[in-house]
């Protein structure tokens, strides 16, 4: 009531427009990035080069772009990290995934790693929604890809066992679960066991869970922190 009908010009549609600051549309644009295949859309808010930090979202099933730069979905939680990135001087980066296989893999990877390729140093985050998860589990079992991440946010993810001995977990990057009680498409309980085994390995490792009583599958993506995420994870940069 408080966090969804009191905000909400429409309920789970659109959040009231006193929530939302408009003026990062001046540095946002709908582009592509050239990849191996051909081109993936994104949509950007920032400067890609020269930027101190990188948030990358992926959408999950049925998603693309529009949804990751829709400034009024999800209580405005995307406005809010492309303003935090654009002041910040730093960049959010929103690609359609055309499928979660293989070349949606590579396609993420290639994106990255461009990234740290013109800014040297600088920390990237990756955060998946749902069914993107896969992108980011798929990019946890590659030594060379978890060595290029900063950090990795799974927002109404699917439960992955195989997590706590990925290449993400030897490196030590962090990682931020956040999921609803009442998520109908992946148990919260089975996500929590992933984090425990985790935890269970390394109990000084920098893994957070965060579960939102009441929450839905799209809970997540609306209610994360992204401030406090972001500078936890940037803590040691």
């Amino acid at each position: 009531m408080r966090d969804i009908n009191a905000r909400d010009q429409i309920p789970e549609r659109r959040v009231k427009r006193n929530y939302v600051d408009l003026s990062v549309r001046k540095k946002s644009a709908l582009s592509t990035f050239a990849t191996k295949d051909g081109r993936m859309e994104i949509g950007i808010a920032g400067m890609f080069g020269g930027a101190r930090f990188a948030v990358i979202f992926i959408h999950g099933r049925n998603g693309d772009r529009r949804l990751g730069m829709d400034d009024y979905r999800f209580g405005g939680n995307f406005n809010r990290i492309k303003n935090l990135a654009v002041r910040n001087d730093g960049v959010y980066i929103a690609p359609t995934i055309a499928e979660f296989g293989t070349a949606g893999v590579r396609d993420v990877d290639a994106l990255i790693a461009a990234f740290r390729r013109q800014n040297p140093g600088a920390p990237v985050v990756l955060a998946c929604g749902s069914m993107g998860s896969i992108i980011c589990l798929s990019l946890a079992r590659d030594p060379a890809a978890a060595g290029n991440l900063a950090g990795m946010i799974l927002l109404g993810g699917m439960p992955d066992p195989e997590l706590a001995s990925s290449a993400l977990v030897e490196a030590g990057v962090p990682i931020t679960f956040v999921h609803g009680s009442n998520d109908g498409v992946y148990d919260w309980k089975s996500q929590r066991a992933v984090f425990d085994a985790i935890k269970d390995g390394r109990k000084s490792y920098p893994a957070t869970f965060i579960l939102l009583n009441t929450g839905s599958h799209g809970s997540p993506v609306r209610m994360i922190d992204w401030r406090e995420t972001l500078n936890g994870m940037f803590a040691r940069y």
